[in-house]
């Protein structure tokens, strides 16, 4: 062993082997726990709470769930099932509530008797993985006659157990904010989440589910009384059936529970949900695998025996086409390949739901003659179908083969087809394809200009698709056939399939129709990676009074708004002018006495405004978030805030009086100071009251407990915490952030922006980085692209095709459902679900062009 190896194995000892507990292994590797740390383990986060919701209802011991996204960006879920436990453990002497919340592989599921209904959690890790995930955690739990409260930080007891006021009520309220040293992004999706919790109240029938955004104001309530069957018509909602009925198979093989429901449309593709236990296997898994082969079998049986199939028997994909189905399963002991579920691989599950699926089906077949004639109709001419489209892809094989079948007429093509290097550009029009044309790098870049809009594939037989012009140029340039397989894709003339549109509701058009027309008959190009979409920059930028130079590219409105603060901040300097106290002299205020502020100004140097502009920005965003819940600042600063300057964060409304405090201890002394004056308990109400809210109720009679609600300001949770910081490095407070009353009338400005020959009076710190950006854009000229055709060849070269500074977005296929779910909305035959799903983002869209 050489020197240098032998020093290395002395250094390899004891001292190098870290032991990670729970927590600190859960933060040090979030993934293995929740899937990873981009959007969908954020969302998991959200999901690990809700199923232990549904845990509880699915035994019987729930009948509602309340998810509300907080306009700090925090998220409660809430539930009126039994409350998890707060007694004391005796083996390890901490309260169930807190070894479940700190504690993996801790839980009620493990021996089933608390759960005997098979549920998806198994493990003990969830709740525990979203509290480690967590920058901050607090937990409500209601039994045994009162609320008890806890709360964390990334995973750590940061206030341990404190009994609060009496209750009738039981259920269990878990608040949290995702931890951004973790998490990239911690914005939460209202309609991911909104997708979710309708599949859980579809696939829960008579749980009564709410969803609320206090960002937006956006709600919903689910509640379906006949679950998988209103499930299937939703699914089916922008489709034709071909029969009313919705086929149900319900059944039990030992301990495997069955539910199926199904129902064929008109359409040509299949779509089918699998769940077990409640949870989406977004994969499939036995449970499918047994579906199918049952399906398969059963119908083809039946066909058979009354001979309607005489020429030709369908195969299982042609018995699937146009059919909308939910397959669920509940077993006591779920296996699945990893912690977020997405494929069932129970061996025992496909047996079982062979079985079930084989006996009640042909049974429903037998008695229903009609409907059972026009599915294997319906199968026929999918197998007929399929067999001519068949023949048409052998014939373009033979000819990509031969040379005899040529590229299309308008093919740009590039001198090298290399995989790793060769691109196709789908581009939108004549005109940006010849742009496109002249500046491309001809070696390994070709371009397929498309004329207008192409078919629309979701209302179209595979048959129309091949014989439509557009279609079958882009099916030839690639270099495949329709629904090409893994083995066919590895035969495409290039690597990257690049969609490039105008950034206006044209070109958004067609790269929908372009995504539609991937996802249905080249699915496996996006399961490999090999579809891009172009992003073209939003704005080119050009420095006024410049000759000759050369403009620069910025690609979003975000990065524009960012850059434009950075060069505000340029050259600026904050001046401070003494100012009155507005937090202290309320009654002075009334009766118009204004004290004459006193002291010298002081001024914030560039580097010292730079550092001012993060905390200023991260405040601004908690202050709109709670003025958007009704909250006036002002106010609530003038009449409740402290001599410190921090705000008050919950108010509790008692027999419609208001009463405001700092912390939970407070509030709850003062409860208890309550019942014990007036001899009685504090009820908690289970409605939210908002502020501003008019609260109208008669004094509860003597034998009853006095109705209170409370109702939490999480934003203040981060106003209160920047003020601090402001306070400590700047010695700026919450005074600095109203507007100071006017003197003889005319309004006060304290506050200035100094930058050169510009000077911007301020009323309020508020307006600084406002202020800002209006500076860093006087001198500069602002373009934003509407599209492609507006640059020029080398424009468009720089910006959207070279490889050293363009930017492309990768399609993937992360949810199949989901994508299922859009593309059937958006380009279906029926108007009234895309009506509904415009009207619903019809506020979400910026910049539009028409």
């Amino acid at each position: 062993m050489s020197a240098e190896n032998e020093k290395k194995t002395q250094d390899y000892n004891s001292d190098s082997i870290q032991h990670l507990e729970g927590i600190e292994g859960i933060r040090h590797r979030p993934a293995m726990y929740i899937g990873g740390t981009d959007l969908s383990g954020l969302h998991h986060l959200v999901y690990e709470v809700t199923d232990n919701v549904l845990d509880e209802y699915s035994n019987g011991y729930a009948t509602t769930a309340n998810v509300t996204i907080n306009g700090d960006g925090s998220i409660t879920v809430a539930d009126d099932g039994r409350g998890i436990p707060i007694d004391t453990m005796k083996d390890t002497g901490k309260t169930a509530l807190e070894v479940v919340f700190t504690e993996i592989h801790s839980g009620g599921k493990f021996d089933r008797k608390a759960y005997a209904v098979g549920t998806g959690g198994l493990h003990g890790v969830g709740i525990t993985a979203v509290n480690a995930c967590s920058e901050w955690l607090e937990v409500e739990v209601s039994r045994d006659g009162f609320v008890y409260r806890m709360e964390f930080g990334k995973g750590r007891v940061t206030s341990g157990l404190v009994k609060g006021g009496a209750t009738d009520q039981t259920g269990t309220k878990v608040t949290f904010k995702p931890d951004a040293g973790i998490f990239p992004n911690t914005t939460f999706s209202y309609d991911v989440i909104h997708k979710r919790l309708q599949d859980c109240a579809f696939l829960n029938a008579g749980v009564r589910i709410f969803i609320s955004d206090k960002r937006t104001g956006q709600s919903d309530t689910f509640h379906y009384e006949d679950g998988l069957a209103e499930f299937v018509k939703w699914i089916n909602r922008t489709e034709t059936v071909i029969h009313n009925d919705v086929i149900r198979v319900i059944g039990q093989v030992d301990a495997v529970v069955v539910d199926i429901a199904l129902q064929w449309n008109d359409g040509y593709s299949e779509s089918i949900r699998c769940f077990a236990n409640g949870i989406s296997n977004s994969e499939g898994g036995t449970h499918f695998s047994g579906f199918k082969t049952a399906l398969t079998r059963t119908l083809n049986n039946y066909g058979k025996k009354n001979n309607l199939f005489k020429d030709m028997t369908p195969a299982g994909d042609d018995f699937r086409e146009g059919l909308a189905g939910v397959i669920t399963v509940r077993i006591p002991n779920p296996q699945f390949e990893a912690q977020t579920k997405i494929k069932l691989t129970n061996p025992e599950v496909e047996g079982a739901v062979n079985s079930v699926v084989g006996d009640v089906l042909n049974k429903y077949l037998e008695e229903n003659p009609a409907i059972a004639k026009l599915i294997c109709q319906k199968s026929l001419r999918a197998a007929e179908a399929r067999e001519a489209a068949k023949k048409a892809r052998d014939m373009a094989r033979s000819q990509t083969k031969t040379g005899s079948g040529g590229l299309p007429e308008k093919l740009r093509d590039c001198r090298k087809h290399d995989l790793n290097l060769s691109e196709l550009y789908l581009v939108e029009g004549d005109s940006a394809g010849g742009s496109a044309d002249t500046g491309r790098d001809s070696e390994y870049q070709a371009i397929l200009p498309l004329r207008g809009k192409i078919l629309n594939v979701e209302k179209a037989q595979l048959l129309k698709v091949l014989a439509n012009t557009e279609v079958t140029a882009i099916f030839k340039a690639i270099g495949i056939t329709p629904l090409a397989e893994e083995q066919d894709i590895a035969k495409r003339r290039y690597g990257k399939i690049i969609l490039m549109t105008d950034a206006d509701v044209d070109g958004s058009h067609i790269r929908t129709l372009l995504l539609t027309f991937i996802f249905r008959h080249m699915r496996e190009l996006v399961k490999q990676g090999c579809v891009y979409v172009a992003q073209p920059p939003l704005y080119r930028v050009i420095q006024k009074g410049k000759r000759n130079q050369k403009p620069r590219y910025v690609q979003t409105h975000e990065e524009m708004m960012t850059e434009l603060l950075e060069i505000g901040l340029e050259d600026s300097t904050l001046l401070l002018n003494p100012r009155r106290n507005l937090l202290k002299t309320a009654d002075q205020l009334e009766g118009g006495n204004y004290p004459e502020p006193t002291g010298e100004p002081r001024e914030f140097s560039t580097e010292q405004l730079t550092q001012l502009a993060g905390p200023l920005s991260k405040i601004e965003e908690a202050l709109e978030a709670l003025e958007r819940r009704g909250v006036s600042l002002r106010r609530l600063a003038m009449n409740h805030a402290t001599e410190e300057g921090l705000l008050p964060r919950y108010r509790v409304t008692l027999n419609a009086e208001d009463h405001w405090f700092f912390t939970k201890t407070e509030m709850e002394a003062y409860l208890q100071d309550q019942e014990e004056a007036q001899g009685r308990a504090m009820k908690v109400s289970d409605q939210e009251l908002e502020v501003g809210d008019n609260v109208e109720e008669e004094p509860a009679p003597e034998d009853e407990s006095l109705t209170l609600n409370v109702l939490d300001l999480f934003e203040v949770r981060t106003i209160n915490s920047v003020l601090q910081t402001l306070k400590e490095e700047y010695e700026i407070s919450l005074n600095d952030f109203l507007d100071p009353p006017p003197r003889n009338v005319e309004k006060v400005f304290p506050y200035e922006i100094i930058n050169k020959d510009i000077q911007k009076p301020l009323q309020n710190l508020r307006a600084v980085i406002p202020t800002l950006r209006d500076i860093g854009g006087r001198g500069m000229q602002r373009t934003r692209f509407k599209g492609l055709g507006e640059m020029n060849p080398d424009e468009l070269f720089e910006t959207a095709m070279d490889p050293d500074t363009r930017i492309l977005m990768q399609v993937t296929l992360d949810d199949a459902a989901a994508a299922e779910e859009i593309f059937r909305v958006l380009m279906g035959d029926h108007v009234e679900p895309r009506r509904e799903f415009i009207e619903k983002h019809a506020l979400d869209v910026k910049d539009l062009d028409v």
